[in-house]
């Protein structure tokens, strides 16, 4: 039987945790053996072509049943060939038009375009060391990968340009999304208002225990009165959402919600609340469908995001 997506929590308190409409969340589409997920608020954009693969519809085996996509997890490397086709051919894009990096949990974010498709061969990246990419042409696929870090999208809908980031604890610390906004404002004059973001599928805070450092490096990660101005918003609401970004469970361990984090920095970084949308969906509560590093312990393929101009 196939897999379908199993909510962390009765959805519609989520939805109502995150102040979002419960519409806005995941949707699980299948095209013959292969699954995808989309996002509505991308969705209603007809410029452009995204996607979030799932483990369905592949060749790989074992572990990294089936639709592993990722070079460096020990499968065979004509599996992930296929795996990239199989999706790209679902999702109605090139695999030639790939633009691929090795992510290093870092903050550097790189306007790519034509230059930077992978052309032939998916195994050599062109690019590395970028978890961010950024770009205003057509058929310039931004892919980023996963198996439970944070997809970030972002969809410039006045100026036509697109970014999709990959937010990991420490990204989310190095506020990568708002390293994003800032570089497409310097690449293609974005206004912050003008942006639909989506925080997409990744570890949701009750699975994702961490240890004090990491909770001490959420201390004061945004700034109060920074997204009161910009989002026209009561302090005490702020100092209660940035409050449950970080939970202790005892014993000097933590529940962190990279959701809400990084929902928090887009708005410090001026996107308004009403267009960033969280998908709701945890890839450590749907292991069996999604790849979840926490939930295998390491033993799993990789996912990815797929963010393109028509």
């Amino acid at each position: 039987m196939k897999e379908e997506i199993k909510w962390c929590e009765e959805n519609k308190i989520i939805c109502m945790a995150y102040n979002q409409n419960e519409q806005d969340r995941a949707v699980l589409k299948r095209k013959g053996e292969v699954s995808y997920l989309e996002f509505p608020a991308l969705s209603r954009l007809s410029f452009l072509t995204h996607g979030f693969s799932t483990r369905e519809g592949g060749v790989s085996e074992g572990y990294l049943g089936t639709m592993n996509l990722s070079y460096s997890r020990g499968d065979d490397p004509l599996n992930v060939d296929e795996n990239f086709r199989r999706i790209c051919e679902v999702l109605g894009i090139n695999t030639k038009d790939l633009v691929l990096s090795d992510q290093v949990h870092d903050t550097l974010v790189e306007r790519v375009g034509k230059k930077d498709c992978q052309g032939e061969s998916l195994r050599d990246r062109k690019l590395t060391g970028i978890d961010g990419l950024i770009t205003n042409e057509t058929k310039v696929v931004l892919c980023t990968s996963y198996a439970d870090c944070v997809p970030l999208y972002f969809v410039d809908k006045v100026h036509k340009a697109i970014g999709h980031s990959h937010s990991g604890w420490k990204g989310t610390v190095g506020k990568i999304g708002a390293v994003t906004v800032r570089r497409m404002k310097e690449e293609f004059e974005t206004n912050p208002e003008d942006l639909v973001a989506v925080i997409g599928p990744s570890i949701c805070q009750s699975c994702y225990e961490v240890s004090q450092d990491v909770a001490d490096a959420f201390l004061d990660f945004v700034n109060i009165e920074t997204i009161a101005k910009v989002q026209n918003m009561d302090k005490n609401k702020i100092k209660t959402l940035i409050s449950a970004v970080c939970v202790p469970t005892g014993e000097g361990k933590y529940h962190l919600d990279l959701w809400l984090a990084n929902k928090l920095i887009l708005m410090e970084a001026g996107i308004p609340e009403g267009n960033i949308s969280i998908s709701c969906v945890c890839t450590c509560c749907n292991s069996q469908l999604l790849y979840s590093h926490r939930a295998s312990k390491g033993k799993r393929g990789n996912l990815a995001g797929f963010l393109s101009i028509n």
